[in-house]
């Protein structure tokens, strides 16, 4: 007997890499629940919806490193009008808030969102409220608040963002840095999201090999001398990170993502884990605006396939995020965020952040749901 639900997404192409759908078919949800999806749905809706050849219907994208706030940090947008209506249905915080401003930020950002915020907390106990490096000030950087807001936090606070880069860590030891960081997150059992020192200061090997599994290694993709490729090629320890579990995640930012550091990697088979947008307040108002589908846009046009980029802005960010089974996916019982990506074969090239171009097309975000409902 055809089903009845309350939407009915049809659509030409249907991909869900967490359960393998590839192909024509149709996504049934009643109430914030997606209940049945593939090419054997069927059914009647209150509301239906058509999707064309050119467009391919996903679960809503997961970008694991951005900066969604909507108040109480200098990097902080709003999610709601940043990142839900261009396909990011689950966003993750890097740093925005510390332990004497995460009640404040639950309030104003988690409680009052529609998208789904995560955080990585800040290991400064002011996150980025203050002009300046975060880290700037050891006195921040306070382990024990840390500990004691994670434990309060629980589910919520996801893991621990530490970026030793010169920008973030001022004229503070990095190494002091990253030790605290990681007592910090021994003694709570969470993940690291790290931002790299550059290497002329502290060899990446280095860095690297104090990292553990679940760790992510955000930026990953930054140019010379800054990024995980040098003189052409990946660096042997990115490699052994990698193969240990270290993550490895593409950003953008405003200095992050390089297409001949991008060419690079892939040409010898590096394949970054997971795609992220690093979109804060200077992306506000960029033509065109940063976005995680304008992301992938660039990383396809340098050789990226989309097998390789879709599960990374889904079902592999969703795992990192411990949300697995209910962000990410498709399958019958998950939470109803889906999104539809219109693809335009023509139009301006893609840049990248040195203001190198590479020609191709745009994926652009033309439908997305949150728990069952049309943004």
């Amino acid at each position: 007997m055809a089903e009845t639900y309350d939407l009915l997404i049809r659509a030409g192409r249907l991909v869900c890499p967490a359960s393998g759908l590839d192909g024509p078919g149709a996504v049934g949800v009643r109430g914030d629940r997606i209940v049945a999806s593939g090419s054997d749905v069927d059914g009647s809706a209150a509301s239906e919806v058509e999707v064309g050849e050119d467009s391919v219907v996903l679960p809503g994208l997961v970008d694991i490193h951005a900066h969604p706030a909507v108040e109480g940090s200098k990097y902080g947008v709003d999610p709601d009008e940043e990142f839900l209506p261009r396909g990011v249905t689950t966003v993750m915080s890097q740093g925005d808030a510390g332990a004497t401003n995460w009640d404040r930020y639950c309030e104003t950002t988690v409680a009052r969102s529609r998208t789904r915020i995560c955080m990585a907390i800040n290991l400064s106990s002011r996150g980025e409220s203050m002009s300046g490096p975060c880290f700037g000030d050891m006195n921040d950087v306070d382990v024990e608040a840390c500990v004691a807001t994670i434990k309060r936090g629980g589910d919520a606070i996801w893991g621990i963002a530490v970026n030793v880069a010169r920008p973030t860590a001022g004229d503070s030891d990095p190494k002091e840095i990253l030790r605290r960081g990681l007592e910090a997150a021994e003694r709570t059992n969470r993940p690291i999201l790290f931002g790299l020192r550059e290497a002329e200061d502290w060899p990446h090997e280095e860095q690297l090999a104090l990292l553990r599994p679940g760790d992510i290694v955000t930026y990953s993709l930054r140019p010379q001398p800054f990024g995980i490729v040098q003189e052409g090629r990946v660096h042997p320890a990115v490699w052994e990170a990698q193969k240990r579990g270290v993550i490895f995640d593409a950003a953008h930012g405003m200095a992050s993502l390089d297409f001949v550091t991008a060419e690079a990697a892939l040409a010898e088979g590096f394949v970054p884990n997971t795609i992220s947008t690093d979109s804060y307040m200077r992306h506000v108002g960029a033509d065109p605006p940063l976005s995680l589908p304008l992301m992938i846009s660039k990383l396809r046009a340098v050789g990226m396939s989309e097998a390789d980029i879709f599960p990374r802005v889904t079902s592999r960010p969703a795992a990192v995020l411990g949300l697995e089974g209910e962000v990410g996916t498709l399958a019958p019982g998950a939470c109803a965020d889906i999104t539809v990506l219109l693809w335009h074969p023509d139009g301006p090239a893609l840049v990248d952040v040195s203001g190198a171009e590479r020609s191709g097309g745009r994926w652009e975000a033309t439908l997305v749901v949150r728990r069952g409902e049309t943004v």
